[in-house]
């Protein structure tokens, strides 16, 4: 029997508490920039990006098997919102079934 791919989308609103909280970084970031000089919603980014997600909302991985493995595999930015695409394996976005604000308003809009 073949294995359900996943796909899971998350959605962090920026100026939020939990968005402005303090963040662990590397010391440099992939620009080589050190982290003193990012804003607070550049570090959110590099701690999305460098695995820190499910160290920061770890009740979003309760539910997977504890040998599967869900990789971001896109990070879209919106005006004050991020929206992550996670699942074990690339796979196509069911815009359909989107939460991603811009998403929908860009479905609404061709109905």
């Amino acid at each position: 029997m073949s294995r359900l791919n996943i796909h899971q989308e998350i959605l962090l609103v920026q100026g939020t508490g939990f968005a402005n909280r303090q963040f662990c970084e590397n010391k440099e970031t992939k620009a080589g920039i050190t982290g003193n000089y990012l804003t607070q919603h550049e570090k959110l980014k590099e701690a999305c990006w460098n695995g820190m997600l499910k160290d920061m909302m770890p009740e979003l991985f309760f539910h997977f098997d504890s040998d599967s493995k869900m990789y971001m595999w896109q990070m879209r930015e919106g005006e004050r919102l991020l929206t992550m695409e996670m699942s074990e394996e690339p796979s196509e976005l069911d815009f359909q079934a989107s939460i991603d604000p811009y998403i929908v308003m860009e479905i609404q809009v061709m109905n």
